[in-house]
């Protein structure tokens, strides 16, 4: 008698099963505890921030500059003016400081999460949060206002590199890409935050309010981040396996298997005790030992990690999506866009913009798995086709006067940067290079992102008005963004399933040997 079959009765939806027999959603979110979350947040707050800064003066341009101004004086402080006077220039100036404060953040903050570890850049970076938006909000000039921004951006700049760092070294490793994508996230809840609060708050001196809370957000993170244990990755190559391990554990629950993840450290658990001997009895009485200094001397400087040969192709990869991710256009609508669209929407630009900021949130948030499914490089090169391709369209709805194509291509515009540009580029960093080189290559890519964003914010206003306005300036970006999607398909590897940088690069690094 032949081999029957098995017969189920049941007929009903069939659930995906992961290896095990385990439901494919539980076993994606299995290792996620209450307290990883809270952790994760907390981080998380940081790329908020930079949301929320780059986005904080787009609404409230008009009534900042004097354009529009009110009969009535303010009730909030008689002291200061309820506006600044300053034409279109001196506005760009100050949209685009807060960039080159991201720029000293960011190749400051790479080689001290390195050295001095994850956990105290980031308390280190609340400061900046709490004391820039202090010189904003009670600005008197442009003078003291682009004091705050400038600070405001070394904290901006700081966190977009130790955060996504942070929040790759602790998320479970099968949801890298997924929990990658909260740095971008977490960047469109600033900025629908502040969007929103730009609709309701764009009147009188109102408008303080929008960047003094920014004040308070840092301080609530400063006090959140008290209860943020240092990232267990950084404690094991600093010569803390034990403790990395222990707080690991709390991290992942305590039934989750940490062999797989405590070998890919690499370190001897045994080699802890004999560093803290040393340490204890060479250093004075009453002082901590600090980091390790052989795992120090290991860690790869800013300089020579783009001048050595094996970091190099790696280097340029990240440099490259990071230039793509601005230089396409996407920081045109989110700095800008109320200006751009008066013309052609008076009455809605505004609601618009709060619009374009929920889509752009809701967008990187339904995409943020797919990193994972398609890979990382697919999901960028979709990112860039579908930005060219809006931009056309947006140029053409502008130029024509085709209000409603305008609206719906600013809208596939946005959502096309959160399939890909938006939320991958923080993840590539981490992935392209192995621990040694985490810091210096993401204060590389954030350094390139900010002077990207720099170029935008400050040249785009006078790009637009040069060209004619009636969004000429798009097809521009389209081009941008054809060249940069060239470039991308031929250099950047899929990270997507790799065991680490050197089977990222591994036939490029075999190569190099040989020769």
């Amino acid at each position: 008698m032949g081999h029957q079959a098995p017969i189920f009765a049941y007929s009903g939806p069939r659930v995906k099963m992961a290896r095990g027999g385990e439901p494919l959603h539980q076993s994606l979110f299995r290792d996620i505890t209450l307290y990883l979350c809270y952790i994760l947040l907390a981080t998380a707050v940081g790329p908020l921030q930079f949301g929320y800064h780059l986005a904080e003066l787009n609404a409230p341009q008009d009534v900042i500059t004097c354009e529009k101004k009110s009969v009535t004086s303010s009730a909030l402080n008689p002291s200061l003016p309820q506006c600044i006077s300053m034409n279109t220039d001196q506005f760009a100036v100050i949209t685009s400081i807060f960039t080159l404060g991201g720029l000293v953040g960011a190749l400051i903050a790479g080689p001290c999460c390195t050295q001095y570890g994850r956990l105290l850049t980031m308390r280190l970076t609340t400061t900046f949060f709490v004391v820039g938006p202090i010189f904003e909000a009670l600005a008197p000039s442009i003078s003291v206002m682009s004091i705050g921004r400038f600070i405001s951006g070394i904290g901006a700049g700081s966190s977009l590199v130790v955060g996504p760092i942070y929040i790759s070294e602790v998320a479970p490793p099968k949801e890298k890409g997924f929990f990658g994508a909260l740095t971008q996230i977490m960047v469109n809840v600033g900025i629908l935050l502040t969007q929103v609060l730009g609709y309701f708050l764009s009147r009188d001196s109102m408008w303080r309010i929008i960047l003094g809370l920014a004040g308070c957000i840092g301080l609530l993170q400063l006090l959140m981040l008290f209860l943020v244990p240092e990232s267990p990755k950084w404690l094991a190559e600093h010569n803390h396996p034990q403790r990395a391990r222990a707080i690991l554990r709390k991290i992942r629950g305590r039934k989750e298997d940490l062999e797989d993840e405590v070998a890919a450290w690499n370190v001897d658990s045994s080699a802890e005790d004999i560093s803290e001997e040393e340490s204890l009895l060479s250093a004075p009485p009453g002082t901590h030992p600090g980091p390790n200094p052989r795992a120090s001397s290991e860690s790869v400087s800013i300089f020579s990690a783009i001048m050595h040969p094996s970091y190099r192709p790696a280097m340029i990869a990240v440099i490259a999506v990071m230039f793509a991710q601005q230089l396409t256009g996407i920081n045109s609508i989110i700095m800008y866009s109320v200006s751009l669209l008066s013309t052609l929407l008076p009455t809605t630009a505004a609601l618009l913009t709060v619009a374009i900021s929920a889509l752009n949130l809701f967008m990187t948030t339904i995409c943020a798995p797919l990193s994972d499914k398609i890979g990382r490089k697919t999901c960028i090169l979709l990112s860039i086709t579908g930005m060219g391709t809006s931009a056309i369209l947006l140029a053409v709805g502008m130029s024509c006067g085709v209000k409603i194509l305008a609206a719906i291509a600013t809208l596939l515009f946005v959502a096309s940067f959160a399939v890909g540009l938006g939320p991958v580029p923080f993840i590539l960093a981490n992935e392209l290079v192995g621990p040694e080189a985490v810091g210096a290559t993401q204060s590389w890519a954030l350094a390139a992102n900010w002077i990207a964003t720099f170029i935008v914010s400050q040249f785009f206003p006078i790009l637009n008005k040069a060209l004619g306005g009636q969004g000429r300036v798009y097809y521009v970006f389209a081009v941008i963004a054809a060249v940069f999607g060239a470039f991308i398909a031929w250099w950047v590897p899929e990270t997507r399933g790799k065991r680490g940088a050197n089977e990222v690069w591994g036939r490029k690094e075999a190569r190099e040997r040989v020769e």
